[in-house]
């Protein structure tokens, strides 16, 4: 068990390192005897974890690493811990719910989990929509890092819009504006973004490094009286992506509960 901690200590180490690291280097942060350090990435080595670039007196990642990266994808993490977590969230809420990942500029939607009775919505599986007018593509912006987003939207030409509503994000400061608003609330909004009449309460799921891979919402029929749900909406959301994100391995989602609703009309900021 020792051995296998280490192992995956020296891996781990490696791939949150910015380039391939000297072993030395390698023994001192994770407080190992440098003999133990060699001889586990000799290891490591043979089996193609770890590549050793003699040259530099380093040590990187290997294919064989690589190749675990996308058996990962193969597996459809996501899919498959997600869906009973999205089946039991609409048992709970009586209304639809979707995950949805980030793909460029979009998001794109692998699972769809409707409530009987409700509405048909266009965020079907492989179903992609511009992440600003989603609630779960604010939910990804704002946890992104600000230059991140902004390199995301240079310009006016990166907004791509379905039709006109009154809070049209169609440039920056729009949308800085809007993701702002999502981390004081602790929750994404969209409401008629998307189809006019249907609202979203979205939050992210967040990986190991607090990166958010995707997005849990809820879509329902607004109108009058619903504003007290918004809040018991988001915190169902809240319980099952944090709950996804720890499945993945990842952190508990760190969106703040905050302390008094907002009304529907402060959340379309």
């Amino acid at each position: 068990m020792p051995a296998a901690d280490q192992t995956l200590r020296i891996l781990s180490l490696l791939a949150a390192s910015r380039g391939p690291l000297p072993a030395s280097m390698i023994a001192t942060q994770l407080e190992l005897p440098r003999s133990t350090v060699y001889h586990l990435l000799a290891t490591l080595q043979e089996h193609g974890f770890v590549m050793h670039l003699p040259e530099e007196r380093r040590y990187g990642l290997g294919i064989a690493a690589v190749e675990l990266s996308s058996a990962y994808n193969r597996q459809e993490p996501l899919t498959r811990l997600g869906r009973p977590l999205l089946a039991a969230l609409v048992d709970r809420v009586r209304v639809s719910a979707h995950l949805a990942v980030p793909h460029g500029r979009d998001m794109l939607y692998v699972i769809e989990e409707r409530a009987p009775g409700t509405p048909p919505l266009v965020t079907d599986v492989d179903v992609r929509l511009p992440m600003q007018l989603t609630a779960s593509g604010r939910a990804v912006l704002a946890a992104l890092p600000k230059a991140q987003v902004r390199a995301l939207f240079p310009d006016r030409s990166a907004f791509v819009h379905r039709h006109e509503v009154a809070d049209d994000i169609d440039r920056y400061s729009k949308l800085r504006t809007v993701l702002d608003a999502v981390t004081t609330r602790g929750y994404a909004v969209e409401q008629g973004s998307v189809t006019s009449g249907l609202s979203s309460v979205a939050v992210p799921v967040l990986d190991h490094r607090d990166w958010p891979v995707a997005a849990i919402a809820v879509t329902f029929v607004d109108g009058p009286g619903m504003a007290p749900r918004y809040e018991e909406f988001a915190e169902e959301v809240r319980r099952t992506a944090e709950t996804l994100s720890t499945r993945i391995h990842g952190r508990r989602a760190t969106v703040p509960s905050p302390a008094v609703a907002a009304a529907p009309a402060a959340a379309a900021v």
